[in-house]
C-alpha cells in the first residue's frame, strides 16, 4: 500500500464497470493504475477516478497495472471544470505531462510545476499565460532546449531576433538570412520566452499579457514541439478551434 498526494493525467475506461487511470505523483512519477468498479455510480472511486482530480491516493504499486482503492480530494478545482477556456487550458498541461514524462521517474520538480501551473489557474491567472509557460518549462522532456539569450550562430545579444525552430533558437539581424523559415518575434516576445524558460514558477507571478502576445509565444512553442519532437496535442486542436469560433469582441 501507498500513499501519495497526485493528480490523474488520463483515465480509459475498462471492461463494463473498471477503469485504468494514469496518476502522476512527486514520490513514484506518472503511473498507471486499475480502478476497479470506478463506472459504477455508487463506487466510491466513481467521483475521483477523471482526468484533473487532485487528492490523496492509495494505492498499490505493482510492477505492472497496480490497484487504486481510494482517494480524497484536496482541490476540486471547480473554476477550472465550468469554464471552457480554462478547461481547454488545463488539458494541454495534464496532456503535456501524460505525453513527455515516462512510467515509473519520479520529478519532483515536474510535480510542483504541475500541481502549481493548476492551483494558480484555479485562483483566477491566465491559463493561456500558464499554460504557455508550462509548455517552454517543459521543452527540455521533449530533447528540446532553445537558445533563448543570445543568437545560436554570432552569439549577438542585440534585437531585433527572429526565431529558428530548426536551429533550436534566436538569429540576430546579421545571421537572420541563414533560416529563411525563421518566425519574426519582438523583444518582447524574446524576453519573454527566456523569463519562462529560467524564472521559478513562483517568482513570475501573474504576468497581463496582450493576445496576441501569447498568440505569438504559442506559435513558436507548437512549432518547437511539432517539427523538432513530433508532438501534436489533442487540447491545442481544441483551443484553436474554441479560438475559431469566437465573436471579435470577445477575443
Amino acid at each position: 500500500m501507498r500513499k501519495a498526494e497526485g493528480i490523474i493525467l488520463r483515465a480509459t475506461d475498462y471492461g463494463e464497470s473498471n477503469k485504468i487511470i494514469t496518476l502522476y505523483t512527486a514520490e513514484y512519477g506518472k503511473i498507471g493504475l486499475m480502478a476497479r468498479g470506478a463506472k459504477k455510480p455508487r463506487n466510491p472511486l466513481a467521483s475521483v477516478s477523471h482526468v484533473l482530480f487532485y487528492g490523496l491516493c492509495l494505492f498499490n504499486k505493482g510492477r505492472g497495472l497496480g490497484t487504486f482503492y481510494q482517494a480524497e480530494s484536496l482541490n476540486a478545482f471547480t473554476s477550472i471544470r465550468t469554464d471552457i477556456d480554462k478547461m481547454g487550458y488545463a488539458a494541454l498541461i495534464v496532456e503535456l505531462t501524460e505525453r513527455l514524462c515516462a512510467d515509473g521517474q519520479p520529478s519532483s520538480q515536474i510535480y510542483q510545476l504541475l500541481r502549481g501551473c493548476l492551483l494558480d489557474m484555479e485562483r483566477g491567472i491566465d491559463p493561456a499565460f500558464l499554460a504557455a509557460l508550462f509548455s517552454v518549462k517543459m521543452l527540455p522532456m521533449a530533447g528540446i532546449d532553445p537558445r533563448l539569450d543570445r543568437c545560436i550562430h554570432c552569439g549577438g545579444r542585440s534585437a531585433p531576433f527572429s526565431f529558428s525552430v530548426s536551429g533550436g533558437g534566436l538569429l540576430c539581424a546579421s545571421c537572420a538570412a541563414k533560416d529563411p523559415h525563421a518566425l519574426p518575434i519582438s523583444q518582447t516576445i524574446a524576453r519573454l520566452l527566456l523569463l519562462f524558460k529560467q524564472i521559478p514558477l513562483d517568482r513570475i507571478g501573474n504576468v497581463d499579457l496582450k493576445k496576441e502576445t501569447i498568440h505569438a509565444i504559442e506559435q513558436i512553442i507548437n512549432a518547437c514541439y511539432e517539427q523538432n519532437a513530433g508532438i501534436k496535442l489533442r487540447a491545442r486542436r481544441f483551443i484553436e478551434q474554441m479560438d475559431h469560433f469566437r465573436t471579435p469582441d470577445k477575443k
